[in-house]
């Protein structure tokens, strides 16, 4: 009876580490609201990023944002519509410049989306320094996950409404031009506008991931848990679901783990989401190294 007793309290105990933050305290809610709107939007995005070998393209569009949110900030202090609407123009203008430099010159793509990276996010630090302070700066650069109201989660909903329906129309022209551009543009003209429609469809959910992770993680809400999907199917519609789910565990679990370790809430999802990745790197059914080690037993199963 006393071992069935203890059993029993342990089992409350556990249960109550993983409830009791989101019953008690309502920022918890919201956080936890927040984050599963990012992975509804930002994980499929991530994935066709991936599979598009444009993942560097999305961590410099992270940056890109950074100048027109900081003078979104410089403006109107931490107001959510200037600094949404100056991050959504400084990645539209990052975005395009980029294109047309390395169309109209020798410079490729990823050699100039690196330059206005750097320019971007230097850029952005010195606007945001001009008028506030150290702690503004850290609110600009890892987000403010656990102080998010009302008014940013109906714009994170927003973004991932739009985004899910938008991939839900773009999914054929998308996957075709992941397998085969070339084919693409040889049958249709729909190649041009849905990369252009998809490039917008990033900088948007990298906005919203700006207004809770920062400009400095917010790129990890998309990349880690696509790249943690690649290992456990190559079915692109389950790739996007199994993305959604690891960015949702992954943010259940950083919340959890910064509320009882006393840890940054930022910096430990995207920590989270990288010990998934971690994980299925070695464990994953397609390519994890353990599955290379022993292709017999793969070919078994």
């Amino acid at each position: 009876m006393c071992a069935t007793a203890a059993l029993h309290e342990t089992g409350f105990s556990m249960l109550d580490l993983l409830y009791a933050p989101f019953s008690e305290f309502e920022f918890m809610q919201r956080a936890l609201v927040g984050v599963i709107a990012i992975a509804l939007g930002g994980g499929p995005v991530g994935v066709f990023l991936m599979l598009r070998r444009m993942s560097l393209t999305g961590d410099a569009m992270a940056h890109a944002i950074l100048p027109g949110a900081a003078v979104g900030y410089l403006l109107a202090g931490l107001s959510l519509p200037a600094m949404t609407i100056g991050g959504l123009f400084a990645g539209v203008i990052v975005a395009v410049a980029a294109g047309l430099v390395s169309r109209f010159t020798a410079l490729k793509e990823d050699a100039s989306l690196a330059a206005f990276y750097l320019l971007s996010l230097a850029l952005g630090v010195t606007i945001v320094s001009l008028r506030g302070s150290n702690v503004d700066l850290l609110h600009v650069l890892f987000g403010t996950v656990l102080a998010l109201d009302d008014s940013t989660l109906l714009l994170l909903a927003a973004i991932s409404t739009v985004t899910v329906l938008a991939l839900a129309v773009l999914y054929r022209p998308l996957v075709l031009e992941c397998v085969d551009p070339v084919f693409l543009r040889s049958v249709s003209r729909s190649g041009t506008p849905t990369h252009l429609i998809f490039l917008g469809l990033v900088v948007m959910n990298l906005v919203g991931g700006f207004h809770a992770l920062g400009t400095l993680l917010a790129v990890g809400m998309m990349m880690l848990p696509a790249a943690a999907a690649r290992f456990w199917t190559s079915d692109i519609t389950m790739m996007m679901a199994v993305s959604i789910v690891v960015g949702i565990v992954s943010g259940l679990s950083g919340l959890l783990l910064s509320f009882h370790a006393e840890l940054p809430a930022g910096p430990a999802i995207i920590l989270s989401a990288g010990a998934i990745y971690v994980v299925s790197l070695v464990l994953g059914r397609e390519g994890g190294l353990l599955w290379l080690a022993w292709p017999g037993r793969h070919l078994e199963a």
